[in-house]
């Protein structure tokens, strides 16, 4: 028999987000569970066979905060950061010594305790503790956000001299991150998110004069975020350790938290995706990046984040997908596996899992293949390091969230030697490192060794020649670039012209990409041509309508393409120009569901959107919601550069772009979906005759958004002020009398959290769940409040998620709905539970029952009192508005309230 709680917990503990289940939890495979069952917070842990996973400490519950940060001194010992705190040295037990609890020690620095902290980077170096302070001053710490340098200077094995090497404007979760040793050991490199403003720099390997250059019309994002925030985004630079010479080494990034270096000394890392933009053609998801001299990643705010496809930036390493990347580091002085020593390690926040990037040469770059070395829920993984006894350590928190720290090593059968990774440099990697020493100063020798490399076959080779000669005075090489006859290098030098020479050339620069063969390049060099144009336009103005005539003569004929990719650059360019039959042509395009060549484009994802969903409710709500009504992303793409079109328009054109409008509001994305397309929707309805406005307003969906346009005015949204109800607080405030509450404010408010999604009520609802209509029968209003409120207590195996642990390492989780000889069908979102998936048995190695309910914690914190009541008086009526709940007292059943 169930006990009481676990009857109601069967019948609620899937009300307000989807199916009773569970939320990702990460076990270890059970053929190979090594650490028993000794500890819940190493239990949850999904680890790779061999490996073994240690819970050293729990700061969160020994008041002292939730640490971000770590670094190793120079007698093994570790130092972290509160987020909003100091500093803590311990010293750890070795492995196999029969203890696991380290010695913490908090520092004080100077005469305070808290002289030192709020870190979001640590670096022991040069006899030195470097911090990466992020914080807005405040009275309990008033040092602002920059990188500090802390010396021990009386031998004391305490730090008492802290310097300040540059002050940072930024502070948040996109300021300044981490602070990391350069691979030579002589300098240090600096990280910051794009909320940072770049700092006046001595050396700019990256050409300062960046700007946004998109020809897409600029649309903020409707809810705010980075709305001031411009070019160039986030930034790494590196400094002496004296923090005397800073020099940026490349830039574009969203909200890089780290960076790391394999054996050949090249830098990677892990960059972030804007979640709010899910279901837009701009949407980026979180990607590893090689970052070599130079390098440009073409963040952008709003919807001008550049494709990756463009010339003047470089394409990601690898698309990981949804999540919120933190650290990374390399493994090369893990005593791991050799595979696993050539490995970066990425981790993500929001899903809880390391990722191991297994790098490969590729040209002069590299290619990886994702793994998932170690994953949980919750665990929300802020820093990571390999320590000086080859195992792993790393933290989570953040967010003032609990924290842990724990310990993995490897203590299998494998060979685990630590002799130094032997470097394999490609000559592609050569001769790309050695066009870099051109991004300096000009250098007589640069445009000799550079120009010939400008059609090189390797793209990373292509830009790091385009750079150099960027870097060389322009009279040097303008006319040189103007009479090229390559078609490659004439494109890639129009590239640098248009991004550094003056007005004067643009028609010679035209004239020089008019006489390329276009019908004879290979699509990425097509592609290229398109973006020397629209980086014409953008830094050197409009063509003159001579050439403008040309252009359009010249490019016209290739409209529509056969591929995604060349679609967006051709109508970017031809909608710019407004060339003639542009806009049918674009609306023929929007016809199509989707277009060949998508893939093309370089934003899939190599972790599948559906895998995440039930790693983390709180986050996996918006993937399921956008998987259950995936907007058209080459459509709104379209859309949206039409919204700049003025001419070209008839009453039929007109009608069938205005009537998109209307129907993209009924596909879902991330928060910010709804509120894009209406500002392009009122870009475009400002080129309509002003006697037709009204009609064109009401046909794209005005009726269907809120005043602001960031929400479709359909659903309830409750009143609020809400607040973090805990179980004595919520029963205290619904009482025991709810007699009298108002049946329709209980009904929105039912809906509003998504109940209905999942359950069923008088018939009426979603079938994942249980029917909840016989519940107010059953149970009192604290038992159901207990299973809201604390929705992990209990989770029924009947309505429980599973987890399928897979040959390769990966694990799949879903809700089993059937399997037969070969298979096992799975759904993954609760909003879409049609859509399945087969995972064949022969791939899997095991399965086993989440232990966690994917139901968010708070679901009701939205809630006011009042509102709480309703909901609470809804349920116990099981929707009956005869319900006895609704009898007498001065509330009504029907009425207003």
């Amino acid at each position: 028999m169930f006990s009481t709680y676990r009857s109601v917990k069967l019948i609620l503990s899937v009300s307000a987000l989807a199916l009773v289940g569970a939320s990702w939890v990460g076990l270890n495979y059970p053929e190979t569970n090594q650490q028993g069952a000794e500890s819940p917070k190493v239990d949850k842990l999904k680890l790779l066979p061999g490996f073994k996973a240690e819970h050293l400490y729990s700061p969160s519950e020994n008041n002292q905060g939730s640490w971000v940060s770590m670094t190793f001194d120079d007698k093994g010992r570790m130092i972290t950061s509160d987020q909003y705190g100091g500093l803590f040295r311990l010293k750890i037990p070795a492995i196999g010594s029969g203890s696991t609890k380290p010695t913490v020690e908090k520092l004080s620095v100077g005469k305070d305790t808290l002289g030192m902290g709020y870190a979001q980077g640590l670096l022991y170096a040069f006899n030195s503790l470097y911090v990466m302070v992020n914080n807005r001053s405040n009275p309990r710490f008033p040092k602002s956000s920059g990188l500090y340098r802390l010396q021990d200077t009386d031998g004391d094995d305490q730090f008492d001299k802290v310097t300040l090497l540059k002050e940072l404007k930024g502070e948040g979760e996109h300021g300044p991150h981490s602070v990391v040793l350069s691979p030579d050991k002589k300098s240090l490199i600096v990280v910051a998110g794009n909320h940072t403003d770049v700092p006046q720099m001595d050396a700019y390997r990256l050409p300062s004069n960046w700007k946004e250059d998109n020809l897409f019309p600029l649309i903020k994002d409707p809810r705010g975020h980075a709305n001031d925030r411009m070019a160039p985004g986030g930034w790494v630079a590196t400094t002496d350790p004296e923090g005397k010479r800073w020099e940026l080494l490349g830039a574009g990034f969203r909200n890089e938290f780290d960076v790391a270096f394999n054996e050949t000394g090249d830098m990677f890392t892990y960059d972030s995706d804007m979640e709010w933009d899910f279901g837009t053609p701009w949407y980026r998801p979180t990607r590893i990046c090689h970052v070599p001299s130079g390098a440009e990643f073409g963040w952008r705010t709003g919807n001008s984040k550049w494709l990756p496809g463009n010339p003047d930036n470089l394409p990601p390493l690898l698309n990981i997908g949804q999540g919120s990347p933190t650290n990374v580091f390399y493994g090369a002085n893990a005593k791991f596996p050799q595979k696993y020593r050539q490995s970066l390690y990425a981790f993500d926040w929001s899903f809880g899992i390391i990722y191991s990037i297994h790098l490969k040469p590729k040209g002069a770059t590299f290619e990886g293949e994702r793994e998932e070395f170690i994953s949980g829920s919750p665990l929300p993984l802020t820093d990571g390091s390999i320590g000086p006894d080859g195992a792993m350590y790393f933290l989570v928190g953040g967010r003032r969230l609990e924290s842990d720290l724990y310990r993995v090593y490897y203590n299998g059968s494998e060979s685990t030697s630590t002799t130094p990774l032997t470097p394999v440099v490609t000559a592609e990697h050569k001769l790309r490192t050695s066009l870099e020493q051109y991004h300096l100063d000009p250098n007589p020798a640069a445009l000799a060794a550079a120009w010939p490399n400008l059609n090189h076959p390797d793209r990373f080779v292509r830009y790091a020649a385009r750079i150099a000669v960027e870097h060389q005075p322009v009279a040097q090489w303008q006319e040189k670039a103007i009479s090229e006859t390559n078609p490659q290098r004439a494109t890639q030098a129009i590239v640098a012209l248009a991004r550094q020479g003056s007005e004067s050339a643009k028609s010679s620069a035209i004239n020089t990409l008019l006489k390329i063969n276009f019908a004879q390049l290979p699509e990425s060099q097509q592609f290229d041509v398109l973006r020397a144009f629209e980086l014409i336009f953008l830094r050197m103005g409009a063509p003159e309508a001579a050439d403008k005539a040309k252009i359009i003569a010249y490019l016209n004929p290739y409209y529509p393409a056969k591929t995604a990719l060349m679609n967006r650059g051709l109508s970017k360019v031809l909608i710019y120009l407004e060339a003639p039959g542009v806009v049918a042509k674009t609306l023929a395009l929007m016809d199509k569901k989707e277009e060949p060549g998508m893939a093309d484009l370089n934003l899939t994802p190599s972790t599948a959107s559906s895998d995440l969903i039930l790693r983390n409710p709180q986050y996996g709500l918006d993937i399921a919601k956008m998987l259950e009504k995936v907007p058209p992303l080459q459509q709104t793409y379209y859309a949206v550069m039409l919204s700049r079109e003025e001419t070209g328009w008839t009453p039929e054109l007109r009608n069938k772009y205005f009537t998109w409008f209307g129907n993209a509001f009924k596909y879902q994305g991330g928060r910010s979906y709804v509120g894009f397309i209406d500002r392009a929707r009122k870009l475009a309805l400002a080129h309509v005759p002003k006697d037709q406005f009204e009609k064109y307003n009401k046909m794209s969906g005005a009726d269907l958004l809120t005043t602001n346009g960031n929400d479709l005015a359909m659903g309830y949204a409750p009143k609020g002020p809400g607040r973090r109800w805990q179980l004595d607080d919520a029963v205290a405030a619904v009482g025991d009398d709810l007699k009298g509450r108002n049946f329709e404010e209980g009904k929105k408010i039912y809906g509003a959290v998504l109940c209905s999604r999942c359950h069923s009520m008088q018939g009426s609802g979603g079938d994942i769940g249980p029917d909840l209509t016989q519940l107010g029968t059953r149970f009192s209003n604290k038992d159901m409040l207990d299973a809201i409120i604390n929705p992990n207590k209990a989770v029924s195996d009947q309505y429980a998620s599973t987890i399928y642990y897979l040959k390769n390492g990966q694990s799949v989780l879903g809700r089993q709905l059937s399997e037969d000889k070969v298979s096992y069908t799975i759904s993954q979102n609760p909003f879409a539970p049609d859509q399945t998936r087969k995972i064949p048995k022969k791939d899997v190695t095991s399965t086993k029952y989440s232990t966690e309910s994917i139901m968010l914690p708070g679901l009701i914190n939205s809630l006011n009192p009042e509102e709480l009541k309703d909901l609470m008086a809804y349920l116990k009526s099981g929707g009956n508005p005869e319900n006895a709940v609704y009898k007498g007292g001065t509330g009504a059943a029907k009425g207003d309230k």
